[in-house]
Protein backbone atom coordinates (compact mmCIF):
# COMPACT_ATOMS: atom_id res chain seq x y z
CA UNK A 1 0.00 0.00 0.00
CA UNK A 2 1.55 3.56 -0.90
CA UNK A 3 2.73 6.48 1.67
CA UNK A 4 0.58 8.45 -1.09
CA UNK A 5 -2.61 6.31 -0.03
CA UNK A 6 -1.78 6.54 3.42
CA UNK A 7 -1.19 9.85 3.86
CA UNK A 8 -4.47 10.75 1.49
CA UNK A 9 -6.50 8.65 4.08
CA UNK A 10 -4.85 9.71 7.07
CA UNK A 11 -5.60 13.36 6.47
CA UNK A 12 -8.80 13.35 5.91
CA UNK A 13 -10.64 11.29 8.61
CA UNK A 14 -11.82 12.25 12.31
CA UNK A 15 -8.99 11.12 14.92
CA UNK A 16 -10.57 8.11 15.97
CA UNK A 17 -10.43 6.65 12.60
CA UNK A 18 -6.46 7.60 12.60
CA UNK A 19 -6.17 5.56 15.65
CA UNK A 20 -7.48 2.56 13.76
CA UNK A 21 -5.00 3.09 10.69
CA UNK A 22 -1.85 3.85 13.45
CA UNK A 23 -3.34 0.11 14.59
CA UNK A 24 -2.81 -0.96 11.01
CA UNK A 25 -5.89 -2.34 8.67
CA UNK A 26 -5.50 -5.67 10.21
CA UNK A 27 -6.76 -4.80 13.39
CA UNK A 28 -9.94 -3.73 11.84
CA UNK A 29 -12.42 -6.44 11.40
CA UNK A 30 -14.45 -7.14 8.31
CA UNK A 31 -17.72 -8.76 10.12
CA UNK A 32 -21.06 -6.98 9.67
CA UNK A 33 -20.73 -3.57 12.01
CA UNK A 34 -23.35 -3.38 14.16
CA UNK A 35 -25.66 -1.02 14.33
CA UNK A 36 -24.77 0.78 17.62
CA UNK A 37 -21.06 0.38 19.92
CA UNK A 38 -20.94 1.52 23.31
CA UNK A 39 -23.99 3.32 22.77
CA UNK A 40 -22.92 5.32 19.96
CA UNK A 41 -24.18 5.52 16.38
CA UNK A 42 -22.45 3.07 14.14
CA UNK A 43 -22.93 3.45 10.15
CA UNK A 44 -25.36 1.74 8.05
CA UNK A 45 -25.05 3.79 5.01
CA UNK A 46 -21.65 4.07 2.61
CA UNK A 47 -22.50 7.24 0.08
CA UNK A 48 -19.69 6.82 -2.77
CA UNK A 49 -19.25 10.15 -4.66
CA UNK A 50 -16.30 9.75 -7.59
CA UNK A 51 -14.37 10.88 -10.63
CA UNK A 52 -15.52 9.18 -13.49
CA UNK A 53 -13.08 5.95 -14.50
CA UNK A 54 -11.69 5.92 -11.05
CA UNK A 55 -13.61 2.52 -10.81
CA UNK A 56 -16.10 3.21 -8.09
CA UNK A 57 -18.78 1.09 -9.20
CA UNK A 58 -16.86 -2.45 -9.09
CA UNK A 59 -15.67 -1.21 -5.79
CA UNK A 60 -19.42 -0.54 -4.99
CA UNK A 61 -19.95 -3.58 -5.81
CA UNK A 62 -17.57 -5.72 -3.88
CA UNK A 63 -17.76 -3.52 -1.18
CA UNK A 64 -22.02 -3.85 -1.39
CA UNK A 65 -21.17 -7.85 -1.48
CA UNK A 66 -18.41 -8.35 1.19
CA UNK A 67 -21.15 -6.72 3.12
CA UNK A 68 -24.17 -8.43 2.11
CA UNK A 69 -25.92 -4.53 1.93
CA UNK A 70 -27.62 -3.64 -1.04
CA UNK A 71 -26.13 -1.81 -4.05
CA UNK A 72 -28.04 1.29 -5.08
CA UNK A 73 -26.04 2.11 -8.34
CA UNK A 74 -28.23 0.71 -11.27
CA UNK A 75 -30.87 -0.42 -9.51
CA UNK A 76 -31.11 3.63 -8.31
CA UNK A 77 -31.56 4.29 -12.29
CA UNK A 78 -33.84 1.27 -12.57
CA UNK A 79 -36.50 2.44 -9.49
CA UNK A 80 -36.16 6.72 -11.07
CA UNK A 81 -37.04 5.29 -14.21
CA UNK A 82 -40.16 2.47 -12.69
CA UNK A 83 -41.18 5.96 -11.18
CA UNK A 84 -40.62 8.32 -13.55
CA UNK A 85 -42.67 5.53 -16.09
CA UNK A 86 -40.03 5.05 -18.50
CA UNK A 87 -36.86 3.13 -19.97
CA UNK A 88 -33.49 2.56 -17.23
CA UNK A 89 -31.50 4.26 -20.56
CA UNK A 90 -33.68 7.23 -20.56
CA UNK A 91 -32.83 8.00 -17.16
CA UNK A 92 -28.95 7.18 -17.03
CA UNK A 93 -28.54 9.06 -20.32
CA UNK A 94 -30.31 12.29 -17.84
CA UNK A 95 -28.68 11.97 -14.26
CA UNK A 96 -26.27 14.08 -12.87
CA UNK A 97 -26.34 16.38 -15.19
CA UNK A 98 -28.22 19.47 -16.43
CA UNK A 99 -31.33 19.36 -19.12
CA UNK A 100 -28.77 20.95 -22.34
CA UNK A 101 -29.94 24.44 -23.62
CA UNK A 102 -32.38 23.16 -26.39
CA UNK A 103 -33.61 20.86 -24.10
CA UNK A 104 -34.76 23.75 -21.45
CA UNK A 105 -36.08 25.68 -24.38
CA UNK A 106 -38.37 22.96 -25.89
CA UNK A 107 -40.05 21.96 -22.43
CA UNK A 108 -40.63 25.51 -21.79
CA UNK A 109 -42.11 25.92 -24.97
CA UNK A 110 -44.44 22.61 -24.15
CA UNK A 111 -45.50 24.21 -21.12
CA UNK A 112 -46.17 26.81 -22.59
CA UNK A 113 -47.93 25.85 -25.26
CA UNK A 114 -50.80 24.20 -22.43
CA UNK A 115 -51.02 27.64 -20.87
CA UNK A 116 -54.47 28.08 -19.90
CA UNK A 117 -55.52 24.45 -20.00
CA UNK A 118 -53.21 22.64 -18.73
CA UNK A 119 -51.10 23.71 -15.76
CA UNK A 120 -47.47 23.44 -16.05
CA UNK A 121 -46.58 20.87 -13.00
CA UNK A 122 -49.19 18.83 -14.52
CA UNK A 123 -47.49 18.49 -18.04
CA UNK A 124 -45.35 15.54 -17.99
CA UNK A 125 -41.80 15.77 -19.02
CA UNK A 126 -39.01 13.40 -18.32
CA UNK A 127 -36.28 16.17 -17.58
CA UNK A 128 -33.29 16.73 -14.74
CA UNK A 129 -35.82 18.46 -12.33
CA UNK A 130 -37.88 15.21 -12.17
CA UNK A 131 -35.19 12.70 -12.00
CA UNK A 132 -33.58 15.04 -9.31
CA UNK A 133 -36.51 14.88 -7.20
CA UNK A 134 -37.36 10.95 -7.63
CA UNK A 135 -33.72 10.16 -7.18
CA UNK A 136 -34.03 12.51 -3.58
CA UNK A 137 -37.26 10.14 -2.79
CA UNK A 138 -35.60 7.34 -4.02
CA UNK A 139 -32.33 7.70 -1.71
CA UNK A 140 -33.64 8.47 1.60
CA UNK A 141 -36.21 5.69 1.51
CA UNK A 142 -32.89 3.68 1.07
CA UNK A 143 -31.53 5.30 3.59
CA UNK A 144 -34.22 4.58 6.04
CA UNK A 145 -34.19 0.69 5.07
CA UNK A 146 -30.70 0.98 5.56
CA UNK A 147 -27.77 -1.56 4.74
CA UNK A 148 -27.08 -0.12 1.63
CA UNK A 149 -24.24 1.07 -0.40
CA UNK A 150 -25.71 4.27 -2.72
CA UNK A 151 -23.52 5.71 -5.41
CA UNK A 152 -23.56 9.58 -6.70
CA UNK A 153 -26.36 11.14 -7.86
CA UNK A 154 -25.96 13.61 -5.23
CA UNK A 155 -26.85 10.79 -1.69
CA UNK A 156 -24.02 11.81 -0.17
CA UNK A 157 -25.23 15.17 -0.25
CA UNK A 158 -29.51 14.22 0.36
CA UNK A 159 -28.09 12.53 2.93
CA UNK A 160 -25.16 14.49 4.61
CA UNK A 161 -27.24 14.87 7.92
CA UNK A 162 -27.62 11.44 8.68
CA UNK A 163 -25.42 10.25 11.43
CA UNK A 164 -25.39 6.54 9.87
CA UNK A 165 -23.89 7.40 6.48
CA UNK A 166 -20.81 7.30 5.98
CA UNK A 167 -19.69 9.38 2.63
CA UNK A 168 -16.87 8.97 0.94
CA UNK A 169 -15.02 10.17 -2.22
CA UNK A 170 -13.21 8.42 -4.45
CA UNK A 171 -10.84 9.80 -7.37
CA UNK A 172 -7.36 8.76 -9.49
CA UNK A 173 -4.84 10.04 -11.66
CA UNK A 174 -6.44 10.83 -14.70
CA UNK A 175 -3.77 8.25 -16.52
CA UNK A 176 -5.15 5.61 -14.44
CA UNK A 177 -8.75 6.26 -14.95
CA UNK A 178 -8.10 6.52 -18.66
CA UNK A 179 -5.93 3.23 -18.91
CA UNK A 180 -8.92 1.42 -16.76
CA UNK A 181 -11.07 3.03 -19.08
CA UNK A 182 -9.32 1.06 -22.04
CA UNK A 183 -9.74 -1.92 -20.33
CA UNK A 184 -13.04 -1.64 -20.31
CA UNK A 185 -13.41 -1.45 -23.98
CA UNK A 186 -13.63 2.60 -24.55
CA UNK A 187 -10.79 3.86 -27.24
CA UNK A 188 -8.35 6.16 -25.78
CA UNK A 189 -9.90 9.25 -27.50
CA UNK A 190 -12.73 8.19 -26.29
CA UNK A 191 -11.68 7.52 -22.77
CA UNK A 192 -10.09 11.08 -22.54
CA UNK A 193 -13.01 13.09 -23.63
CA UNK A 194 -14.99 11.26 -21.14
CA UNK A 195 -12.84 11.68 -17.75
CA UNK A 196 -13.40 15.49 -18.84
CA UNK A 197 -16.50 15.60 -19.37
CA UNK A 198 -18.49 13.63 -17.13
CA UNK A 199 -17.12 15.29 -14.54
CA UNK A 200 -17.63 18.70 -15.29
CA UNK A 201 -21.46 17.38 -15.92
CA UNK A 202 -21.44 16.41 -12.66
CA UNK A 203 -19.69 19.49 -11.11
CA UNK A 204 -22.95 21.48 -12.53
CA UNK A 205 -25.28 19.09 -11.47
CA UNK A 206 -24.08 19.98 -7.98
CA UNK A 207 -24.12 23.60 -8.31
CA UNK A 208 -27.39 24.12 -9.93
CA UNK A 209 -29.25 21.61 -7.43
CA UNK A 210 -27.16 21.57 -4.05
CA UNK A 211 -25.29 25.12 -4.30
CA UNK A 212 -22.26 24.08 -3.68
CA UNK A 213 -18.68 23.59 -5.72
CA UNK A 214 -18.20 19.67 -6.53
CA UNK A 215 -16.31 18.14 -5.02
CA UNK A 216 -17.39 19.54 -2.04
CA UNK A 217 -14.40 17.84 -0.12
CA UNK A 218 -15.67 19.31 3.52
CA UNK A 219 -18.46 17.03 3.45
CA UNK A 220 -16.48 13.47 3.50
CA UNK A 221 -15.31 11.46 6.33
CA UNK A 222 -12.16 10.09 3.93
CA UNK A 223 -10.99 10.40 0.01
CA UNK A 224 -9.29 7.48 -1.62
CA UNK A 225 -7.31 7.06 -4.01
CA UNK A 226 -8.22 4.12 -6.54
CA UNK A 227 -4.86 3.70 -7.96
CA UNK A 228 -3.79 1.75 -4.56
CA UNK A 229 -6.29 -0.79 -5.96
CA UNK A 230 -9.37 -1.89 -4.92
CA UNK A 231 -8.62 -4.34 -2.48
CA UNK A 232 -7.05 -1.54 -0.80
CA UNK A 233 -9.86 0.87 -0.76
CA UNK A 234 -12.48 -1.24 0.23
CA UNK A 235 -10.56 -2.73 3.12
CA UNK A 236 -9.75 1.35 4.27
CA UNK A 237 -13.66 1.52 3.96
CA UNK A 238 -14.54 -1.07 6.39
CA UNK A 239 -11.82 0.06 8.64
CA UNK A 240 -13.81 3.96 8.86
CA UNK A 241 -17.38 1.45 9.52
CA UNK A 242 -16.11 0.58 13.09
CA UNK A 243 -15.58 4.50 13.90
CA UNK A 244 -18.34 6.23 15.84
CA UNK A 245 -20.45 7.72 13.14
CA UNK A 246 -21.14 11.98 13.23
CA UNK A 247 -23.18 13.67 10.94
CA UNK A 248 -20.40 15.81 9.35
CA UNK A 249 -16.50 14.96 9.41
CA UNK A 250 -14.72 16.00 12.90
CA UNK A 251 -12.35 17.95 11.49
CA UNK A 252 -12.91 20.72 8.91
CA UNK A 253 -11.23 19.95 5.42
CA UNK A 254 -9.79 23.23 4.07
CA UNK A 255 -6.74 23.83 5.82
CA UNK A 256 -6.03 20.51 4.29
CA UNK A 257 -3.67 19.80 1.23
CA UNK A 258 -4.41 18.16 -1.96
CA UNK A 259 -3.05 15.02 -2.18
CA UNK A 260 -2.57 14.10 -5.80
Amino acid sequence: MSNEFIVSVFLRVPIRARELFVAGFSACSSEHPASKLNGATMFRIITIEREYGCGAGEIAQKLADRLRWKLWDQLLAHEVARHARCKPCEVEQREERRDPIYYRLLKSFVRGSYEGALRADQVEMLDADSIFHISKRVIEQAASDGECVIVGRGSQLFLEHRRDALRVFLYAPVTEKVQRLVSEGSRESDAQILVDTVDRERAAFIRKYFGVEWPNREIYHAMFNTAAGDQAVIDAILCLMHTPATARPAESLHALPQVH
